[in-house]
């Protein structure tokens, strides 16, 4: 559990950074390219990995889908909020839930247990309830609801849903193939990030870079806690699955109240409640059900 919650924290530290990074003018793409190559050096200093060419040729194709949807995915969330607005952005992500779930029980072959599914009913109703906010004032007219955005959200969606997976994948690999794993992953979406901006032609900034250092220290915390949360729940990837997305949002929520001064409404807060009870029914529900 330790693991889960440190992950969730390093979860959250990320997005205030992000957050606090649009509001002093920093170039958020240039952080998130910096971050991969902290990343990569963390991995070096703290895990050490040994390479193996046979897990290169084994995984080749894990690594690499995963690489690439790590960036993908931060550049799909940026334009989704551009055009569908924060509100229907949050909850394609968080509500990409479903899929790690579903793939809990039909391809990690986790048993549906009753503890699994009151778990779940906890989860889904505090994720309505909090992603609710009354829309006091009218969104701007450039977030029109068509076809394209539509599949913009669900680009969102399946990303997002997709890379937890594949995290559980990695995780499945055993701890002694973390490191390399992590490396590989890392090194491909920093190529990726780096020839985007450069096809962009970024003018390079110096605080944008150096909030990099910060924002890949956290990044690469929130990765590597996430993994190991799901060794020492191996038997039971939906704890995990449903425990991080429910952390996340229950965390950020009153981080937001009381950093950000944002209104939690009574909705929300009801949702905090049945956050907290779904991750502790996720986690030790087999208690009650002995």
């Amino acid at each position: 559990m330790l693991f889960l919650v440190l992950s969730i924290v390093c979860s959250v530290s990320v997005s205030v950074l992000m957050k606090l990074a649009r509001k002093h003018q920093i170039d958020v793409s240039q952080a998130v390219a910096v971050n991969y190559w902290v990343a990569i050096a963390w991995t070096l200093l703290v895990l050490r990995p040994k390479f193996d060419n046979q897990l290169l040729v084994d995984h080749m194709g894990i690594f690499g889908v995963l690489g690439v949807l790590m960036p993908v995915g931060f550049l799909v969330l940026g334009r989704a909020v551009a055009e569908a607005g924060i509100v229907k952005t949050d909850a394609a992500q968080r509500l990409s839930l479903f899929l790690p779930v579903l793939a809990a029980f039909t391809i990690f072959g986790e048993v549906i247990k009753l503890q699994n599914i009151l778990g779940l009913i906890l989860a889904f109703s505090a994720l309505a309830c909090l992603l609710y906010k009354p829309n006091r004032q009218p969104e701007k007219p450039t977030h029109q609801w068509n076809s394209h955005t539509m599949w913009i959200l669900l680009w969102v969606w399946l990303t997002y849903g997709t890379v937890d997976i594949l995290f559980k994948q990695l995780a499945k690999m055993g701890a002694k193939t973390v490191s390399i794993n992590l490396l590989i992953t890392f090194s491909i979406a920093a190529i990726i990030m780096f020839i985007y901006l450069l096809m962009k032609k970024t003018r390079w900034d110096k605080i944008s870079l150096l909030s990099g250092l910060l924002l890949g220290s956290l990044n690469f915390g929130n990765i590597i806690f996430y993994i190991y949360a799901h060794m020492a729940f191996q038997e039971n990837p939906t704890t995990v699955f449903a425990g991080m997305n429910m952390g996340v949002i229950a965390l950020g929520t009153l981080v937001g109240a009381w950093y950000f001064k944002e209104k939690i409404s009574r909705l929300n807060a009801v949702g905090i409640g049945l956050a907290l009870m779904a991750v502790l029914m996720l986690s030790y529900g087999n208690l009650l059900f002995l």
